[in-house]
């Protein structure tokens, strides 16, 4: 039987994580398979489905850490003679609902980044800055440099309740990003991660060279465990748990390829040997199901919407429709998809039965506003079902 190993619950660092005896999934066949075919990539994905700890890997593995990588699929396929210098930019600690709170945050960042570079700067803008820290860094070490963005969108989806400041740090971001294809001679490499596909136009205007990989059927596993992971991985936990169970709860997230659970899910129950709703209850947005609910989107529509490709990748400040909103943020899966008219479709429902369970509790915690009597009709509810007491 395998040896058990430290579960990694919320370490999104690759060291850590390869250094304590820790479980790890390798992901690092696929990393390799990215670095080879093109230059500069997105992928969107919802929150705790290891995206970060994802680009955690690729700076340890630009960097050159070998002792990191050895029994990895990518240990004897890579060249660690070579150490590239990396930038990474994380908006994902701090809230940016204040006007001037990105612009604060971009210049702590380059001011962290310019010390460890070495690098003493004349431009006062925030592109220019970035644009002569990265060429320095190419003409000091004789390097291109590797850029990775982890929660890109995170400032703009902080203050969508505030729709001024939503497009202002839309606008900063949109200028800041764009650096990096005016900076295309001093680059290796680049990664932007987030929850929200926003379409290119509003976003990525200034980057419209960006392999977008988030319905890509060869990444589809790139985040967030398989069937086989949890088999092989993690087989030294499955004892009494029922296996079944664990799919039916946690599984069917989808996009295009493989189905995945979530990784925070399948760490938490075997944590604490119980089926409950570990991932919803970490920060489902009251926006969310505020929008919902003023939207009038019918509950038992959810659970089945149909959805065109542009329509999934629409999402902007001024055009939210529920589709791409469920769908990028993890409450919606794709279930199905056909070609008509030169055009894809998806059928859309809920992953698994934590999502279809938690939404709709949570939506009903708005409607009915007296909890007491919320518990007691819904548990009086469940108990008539059960014995078919349909009168």
């Amino acid at each position: 039987m395998s040896q058990k190993k430290r579960l990694p619950i919320g370490i999104q660092t690759f060291r850590e994580i390869r250094e304590n005896n820790y479980y790890y999934v390798d992901k690092t066949q696929m990393a390799l398979n990215l670095i080879n075919e093109a230059k500069h990539f997105f992928l969107s994905r919802p929150r705790r489905f290891g995206k970060s700890l994802f680009l955690d890997t690729l700076k340890e593995l630009f960097e050159g850490k070998e002792t990191l990588f050895t029994d990895l699929a990518i240990h004897k396929q890579w060249d660690w003679s070579v150490s590239y210098p990396v930038i990474r930019f994380s908006f994902g600690g701090g809230e940016y609902t204040a006007i001037d709170e990105l612009q604060q945050n971009i210049t702590e960042q380059l001011d962290d980044l310019d010390k460890a570079f070495n690098h003493h700067t004349t431009h006062t803008t925030l592109s220019g800055r970035f644009k002569a820290l990265m060429r320095h860094i190419h003409e000091q070490s004789g390097l291109q440099v590797v850029v990775l963005v982890d929660e890109y969108d995170k400032p703009i989806l902080d203050a969508l309740q505030q729709p001024d400041v939503a497009k202002t740090n839309r606008d900063v971001l949109r200028g800041f990003y764009g650096t990096v294809k005016d900076s295309e001679a001093h680059v290796k490499f680049s990664f932007f991660t987030g929850v929200s596909k926003f379409a290119k136009v509003s976003i990525f205007s200034g980057l419209n060279n960006l392999t977008d990989i988030s319905l890509d059927h060869r990444y589809s596993t790139l985040c967030g465990y398989t069937d086989r992971d949890i088999d092989l991985v993690f087989a030294a936990e499955l004892d009494g748990l029922e296996r079944d169970e664990i799919r039916r709860w946690y599984n069917g997230y989808n996009w295009l390829g493989d189905g995945v659970y979530n990784p925070f899910d399948i760490l938490q129950l075997f944590n604490k040997r119980e089926f409950q709703n570990y991932w919803f209850e970490t920060g489902t947005p009251t926006f969310l199901v505020n929008w919902l609910i003023n939207h009038k989107i019918a509950t038992p529509k959810i659970g089945s919407l149909l959805s065109s490709s542009d329509m999934l990748s629409s999402f902007d400040i001024e055009n939210m429709n529920a589709q791409a909103l469920l769908f990028q943020t993890g409450y919606l899966t794709i279930k199905d998809s056909k070609r008509l008219g030169g055009q894809t479709y998806y059928t859309l429902g809920y992953p698994n039965q934590e999502v279809l369970q938690s939404l709709n509790e949570s939506l009903l915690s708005v409607l009915v506003h007296n909890e007491n009597e919320r518990s007691q009709n819904t548990v009086s509810l469940i108990e008539r079902l059960t014995v078919n007491d349909f009168d």
